[in-house]
């Protein structure tokens, strides 16, 4: 089984496909055989052909240099950008969460090193009926992983990443680190954020991305230890 880690993030559009991309581009760089796989996406887009495609795979392949369909990297992914829930509710499909397991197993063969990317935040509902809930946290669970979050370096970060380690902390689920998005150096605030974040939490920034940034910087041997 191919060594992996679980991107999370402090909510939607945080940029956890971005960072995902990075990571999965440097990995190949760094001269390791990386894969990337998302369980469920929701929002699918129309390309230029009138093609309805999952943006977020296209995405994190065109960054890293994947030979793989975009529709490859995934089990299920819906026409609308909402929940998982409602999305498949409305497209009137039952998620199978053996039928992530198994995809995500059968993928990992072809890797050595695998990154897997939530959808929304650390709670984000992927079953949600009479008999069963069933959040991205379950799923991480199942999946035996450990996370790094994705948090935004400017204003209300410091709540959002406060409230996200606790509720993982919660579950018992190991963080291997925080990355800030967004990030700029030269602003006071994101300084501040950055040394209040690892002070309050106790946790790594393994690494800051600045907007539109094409790299991320970090040393390969602390890349490759937040693979378990």
């Amino acid at each position: 089984m191919a060594k992996s880690i679980f991107v999370t993030a402090t909510g939607t559009d945080i940029g956890k496909t971005y960072i995902s991309g990075l990571i999965v581009k440097k990995m190949r760089e760094f001269g390791f055989n990386c894969g990337y796989f998302k369980p469920v996406l929701s929002g699918l887009v129309k390309d230029s052909k009138g093609n309805y495609i999952p943006e977020d795979c296209n995405h994190v392949i065109k960054t890293s240099g994947l030979n793989i369909e975009p529709m490859d990297c995934l089990s299920y992914a819906f026409k609308d950008a909402v929940s998982p829930h409602l999305a498949s509710d409305r497209a009137g499909i039952k998620i199978d969460v053996n039928k992530i397991l198994c995809d995500y197993k059968n993928l990992s063969k072809n890797y050595e090193y695998m990154v897997i990317e939530g959808a929304g935040g650390i709670t984000c509902p992927i079953i949600i009926n009479d008999s069963k809930t069933y959040l991205m946290s379950d799923l991480i669970k199942d999946m035996n992983q450990n996370v790094i979050i994705i948090a935004d370096g400017g204003l209300g970060t410091i709540n959002s990443v406060l409230t996200t380690v606790e509720y993982i902390n919660n579950r018992n689920i190991p963080i291997k680190g925080i990355v800030l998005n967004n990030y700029d150096k030269t602003d006071f605030m994101h300084k501040n954020n950055y040394s209040m974040i690892e002070k309050l939490t106790n946790i790594e920034i393994i690494g800051t991305v600045a907007k539109n940034c094409t790299n991320f910087d970090i040393e390969k041997n602390k890349l490759e230890g937040l693979f378990k």
